[in-house]
């Protein structure tokens, strides 16, 4: 049961975590919206917003594309609205290669994300000692600190990074085109593995650490989905108010 713990507590954190920045996402544009009634001039404002995030969104496919030489094209972080509705806030051409490379682009802006808001978490705002705390199930003391967080020098800035940066790091559906192949070929060779008996060696030498690995994972998703659960309720908040207010309202 315990090789299966990382794995649990990684979809329960990433659920949650995509849940919320929709969410989000649409309660802003819609703030944006009723505030200036232009649509260009929401889109520019929402994309300024979370500049740090899509630069280093971007960024992550370029320097993974170099890094495996698959060669690259066009880099843009500038806005702008697709055929079906949605906003692309940027994006950066890249050559078709084998699944491999091609998953691993795809994946470098959560992998690269997921080690920034790490390092935010454990350097700038200090929250080692927090997480500590809350495995010990010291939950008024945890409280505390977090409510001691804001004294944190720079605090405001660490966050609204965090923010940006766990916001805009999940791939895009383009950037998951190959990823279905990779968990099929995968899934093919751990079958062969069972089937020539290595199931046992796998269970005691591979499970555990891929367990401790996505463990270690979903505490950073579950960090980001926290960061989102604090700023969604204001946003909402100002949402209803501005309806209110204006008469107008966006869904």
């Amino acid at each position: 049961m315990s090789s299966i713990f990382g794995f649990v507590w990684f979809i329960l954190m990433l659920v949650p975590l995509i849940v919320l920045q929709r969410l989000l996402h649409r309660e802003i544009q819609a703030v944006f919206l009723i505030l200036t009634r232009d649509t260009r001039l929401t889109m520019g404002i929402f994309s300024m917003l979370f500049l740090p995030g899509v630069f280093l969104h971007e960024l992550s496919h370029f320097v993974m594309a170099k890094v495996l030489r698959v060669r690259t094209g066009r880099f843009s972080i500038f806005p702008q609205s697709l055929p079906d509705g949605r906003l692309q806030l940027g994006y950066v051409e890249t050559a078709r290669s084998d699944v491999v490379r091609d998953s691993l682009i795809g994946a470098a802006p959560l992998i690269v994300g997921t080690l920034v808001i790490a390092y935010l978490a454990i350097y700038p705002l200090q929250m080692r000692i927090l997480w500590d705390v809350f495995r010990n199930g010291q939950f008024g003391l945890f409280w505390m600190g977090v409510r001691a967080l804001p004294n944190v020098r720079d605090f405001y800035l660490w966050f609204y990074l965090a923010f940006a940066v766990s916001s805009t790091m999940m791939p895009s559906e383009s950037d998951r085109h190959a990823w279905l192949e990779l968990v099929v070929a995968v899934g093919v060779l751990v079958v062969i593995a069972l089937l020539v008996g290595a199931g046992p060696w796998m269970l005691s030498n591979v499970a555990p650490r891929v367990s401790n690995f996505l463990s270690s994972v979903a505490v950073i998703f579950g960090l980001s989905a926290f960061v989102h659960v604090l700023l969604i309720l204001p946003t909402a908040l100002i949402h209803k108010l501005l309806a209110r207010l204006t008469g107008v309202d966006v869904e």
